[in-house]
């Protein structure tokens, strides 16, 4: 017994160590992108690689194209406006690739949902299951993950992919929302919780953001004075 139980605890001490730090992966980003960021986005993007760190390495997480849409939707929200579209991309890749996983599926998988989602009407968003399809095969397996409490791990970002499908179906009555999560076996009020937190990142990044022009505008015009 004591042999055996040595021999679990040796492996599963060899599978934690396998799990990079959270420095080892803000490490790797910077690594991977040496040019300065601006602070404005440079806070955030930091704040969201030490969160998507901790959801990437739980046990039970796996990927799945609406978590994927939904980090695709927050980047490309807080990006928005970024001096250089190239060095948008590059902070993307370096981003995904820090955290060992793939961009290029990231952005196809996103791209594939948005496209599904807005051939979709409010009714057949919600009755998915019903139908055969790429996509709606992906929707199944993650109600049926979500369901059996198996190797789903919810996040923030999955509720922003379930918006966003919504927004692209324009799905706006809130009763739609909740049939979708019962659909899905996600937790409605997580949901709301974690789109309200996304609200109000956003609002604070609009707000930065016309600080930032303000700035950059008064300098502009202090030059030109002189």
């Amino acid at each position: 017994y004591r042999a055996s139980r040595c021999r679990s605890l040796v492996h599963c001490m060899s599978l934690d160590a396998d799990v990079p730090t959270v420095s080892q992966t803000k490490s790797n980003f910077l690594k991977a992108y040496k040019t300065p960021i601006p602070s404005i986005y440079n806070t955030v993007l930091q704040e969201l690689i030490v969160q998507q760190h901790l959801m990437r390495y739980k046990k039970s997480y796996q990927y799945d194209p609406v978590f994927a849409l939904g980090f695709v939707t927050v980047y490309d929200q807080l990006m928005e406006g970024y001096p250089s579209a190239e060095d948008r991309d590059a902070i993307f890749k370096a981003y995904i690739e820090a955290l060992n996983e793939d961009p290029a599926q990231y952005r196809a998988d996103a791209q594939k949902l948005e496209e599904w989602a807005s051939g979709q009407s409010a009714s057949s968003l919600v009755d998915y299951a019903s139908r055969d399809g790429d996509v709606e095969g992906i929707l199944k397996d993650i109600a049926g993950r979500a369901g059996s409490k198996g190797n789903f791990s919810y996040s923030r970002f999955f509720a922003v992919g379930l918006f966003r499908l919504l927004e692209l179906a324009n799905a706006t009555e809130p009763t739609i929302l909740d049939k979708l999560c019962a659909a899905l076996n996600v937790n409605k009020k997580s949901v709301d919780r974690d789109l309200d937190v996304y609200r109000n990142l956003l609002s604070k990044l609009v707000q930065a953001k016309e600080l930032l022009n303000e700035y950059i505008g008064r300098e502009k015009k202090k030059k030109e004075e002189r």
